[in-house]
């Protein structure tokens, strides 16, 4: 494992953020940390990438302790935080030969460096323009390439695609992967669902600080069960006269009721049948396949919802 992690732990004041969160990351695999506002995934991030210390338990990266060695741990990650960190009044060429420059590969290493780079994120054209005139998608891309210049074993992305438009995340997922191919490993932390499910290996849903679950995105969904049947409402009697008819199999959300099908028709007239009979009967009915979402409901029971995380 190129990170393990024991017993994680981190209060602000009266807050607890962290409450025992264990982790392992095989080498060149992805494993995304998934979870609502405020479920601890930046301060983890921020605890493994040495920029906070934990108040309790342990963790190590490439064999050394985040608490104890935290220059080797830097010499083997990169961080990709939320926001992308790059100098807009500089050219993407700039920014790169700028960090090759610090890490000490010299002119030319820093010039062969950004080269690579830049072709590898599809930047070259745009490579000596000033970054001020990129686009959402752009940035994030040189921002990526930026965490790639020293090469290392392990790179940690901060929900590296918030607020991009779908084109560009597509691109970022395709970057991601070409990376991994090539043998980095990614801590990835998302509110996508869709993200975890098409990059991660593996996904820990965090919860109030602790692990709730963990596994494949196939494992995870083979808890819910199989297909979903949602029954939408427009009425909050009706929908709370149906929850009381289909008891504890039905999942209640604010306008809607899920609950596990076979997919036959047959029961799902029979559903519909007694409902109707009681005057609870839906205004709509979709069916679904299970989903991380189904997952984080069914574990936590309340939905993922997007915004800052801390």
């Amino acid at each position: 494992m190129i990170l393990e992690a024991t017993g994680l732990r981190k209060r602000y004041g009266d807050t607890t953020v962290l409450d025992g969160i264990d982790l392992a990351v095989a080498e060149g695999s992805v494993l995304a940390l998934l979870g609502p506002n405020g479920a601890g995934k930046t301060t983890t991030v921020r605890i493994l990438g040495t920029l906070t210390r934990p108040d309790g338990g342990s963790a190590r990266i490439a064999g050394f302790d985040v608490s104890t060695q935290p220059r080797r741990v830097r010499e083997a990650i990169a961080l990709t935080g939320q926001y992308a960190a790059v100098d807009a009044q500089q050219t993407g060429r700039e920014n790169l030969t700028m960090i090759g420059r610090l890490l000490r590969l010299g002119r030319r290493g820093a010039t062969t460096r950004a080269d690579e780079l830049l072709e590898r994120f599809e930047l070259t054209e745009a490579a000596d323009r000033r970054v001020v005139t990129y686009s959402g998608g752009m940035r994030r891309r040189l921002d990526l390439a930026m965490s790639l210049v020293a090469a290392p074993r392990l790179l940690f992305l901060d929900e590296p695609t918030t607020g991009l438009d779908p084109a560009s995340r597509a691109t970022m997922w395709g970057a991601v992967g070409e990376l991994v191919r090539g043998g980095t490993t990614v801590l990835l932390t998302t509110q996508y669902l869709e993200e975890a499910d098409r990059l991660a290996d593996r996904i820990v849903l965090i919860d109030d600080g602790r692990v709730a679950a963990e596994g494949s995105a196939d494992e995870l969904k083979a808890r819910v069960g199989g297909d979903r049947l949602d029954l939408w409402f427009a009425d909050r009697e009706r929908l709370e006269r149906a929850a009381v008819i289909l008891d504890a199999a039905a999942d209640l959300h604010e306008t809607r009721i899920g609950l596990p099908t076979d997919g036959s028709a047959g029961q799902l007239h029979h559903v519909l049948d007694v409902l109707r009979a009681a005057g609870a009967g839906p205004d709509r009915v979709t069916s679904h396949r299970p989903t991380l979402d189904d997952v984080f409901l069914g574990v936590t029971k309340r939905t993922l919802v997007t915004g800052a995380d801390r």
